[in-house]
């Protein structure tokens, strides 16, 4: 009989965060998968667990993977672990979860913290709907690009990012979606945690004069209804202008949609049609 994986959720920070039944599941499983054992052990030494770990992560998943599902299969429990939160968030064991569906292969969830979802809770800004992001390509272009995509998402948007790439994103965030507020949480659950409630220009200015310091999330407004005023028509018309410039229509329709939202191909074929 096949064994299961449980993911499991550890502390973002905080030990204190650890629930029992996650301790309990470490204690109880034959070996555990960790993101980097060096931070695993001091957890597991914490609490006085002491199994044996296989290193997991981005660069092994593929040769790992193999090796984590045919001891599942002989009948060994798997308790997957990442250095700080939940698992399988914006992280390889994504990866491993759906092997073990691939194979037929049970797996169980032991929730834990959740950088994301707490930076949201603390943010001020709308909770009723909301998109996680992770982090953005740290190529300047390619960073651009996605925030034109997101320009007309109304949806609040969570981030993470690196406190060495924070200024340069917060200033890409400013430059595409415009001055809107914007949550930074940082060091959550530390002794240094800090949270932000400011707009982006602000945090601009503010990053600009300091250097940031700690692991960030970012909790940014989505793009207000009254912003959203342009009708479909309107559209075409932006289409048009551009074209009588002498803008190809397929990079006008493209550059219309990412600042309406309208679809690309609905707008060049209505288009075609006038």
């Amino acid at each position: 009989m096949a064994g299961t994986l449980f993911v499991v959720g550890t502390p973002i920070g905080n030990l204190e965060d650890m629930s029992v039944r996650a301790v309990k599941t470490l204690h109880e499983v034959d070996f555990i998968a960790a993101e980097d054992t060096r931070v695993t052990f001091k957890l597991l030494n914490h609490f006085e667990i002491k199994k044996p770990m296989l290193s997991y992560h981005e660069h092994n998943a593929k040769e790992k993977g193999s090796e984590i599902i045919a001891r599942l299969q002989s009948g060994e429990n798997c308790a997957i672990v990442t250095d700080a939160g939940m698992p399988c968030i914006s992280d390889p064991g994504e990866d491993l979860v759906r092997l073990c569906a691939e194979h037929g292969i049970d797996t169980k969830v032991i929730p834990g913290p959740s950088a994301a979802i707490s930076a949201l809770a603390l943010s001020g800004i709308s909770t009723a709907k909301f998109v996680f992001e992770g982090f953005l390509n740290p190529q300047k272009n390619a960073k651009k690009e996605r925030l034109e995509e997101l320009k007309r998402e109304p949806r609040t948007i969570i981030f993470y990012e690196a406190p060495h790439k924070l200024l340069d994103t917060l200033q890409a965030m400013n430059e595409v979606l415009g001055d809107r507020k914007i949550t930074l949480a940082r060091e959550l659950t530390k002794i240094y945690e800090e949270v932000i409630r400011t707009t982006l220009s602000q945090a601009v200015d503010l990053y600009t004069e300091k250097a940031p310091k700690g692991e960030f999330v970012l909790v940014v407004e989505g793009m207000q209804q009254e912003e959203q005023s342009l009708t479909f028509e309107q559209a075409l018309e932006l289409i048009k202008a551009l074209t009588d410039k002498g803008e190809p229509l397929s990079k006008a329709a493209k550059d219309v949609a990412r600042q309406t939202g309208f679809k690309k191909g609905e707008l060049y074929s209505r288009f075609l049609e006038k």
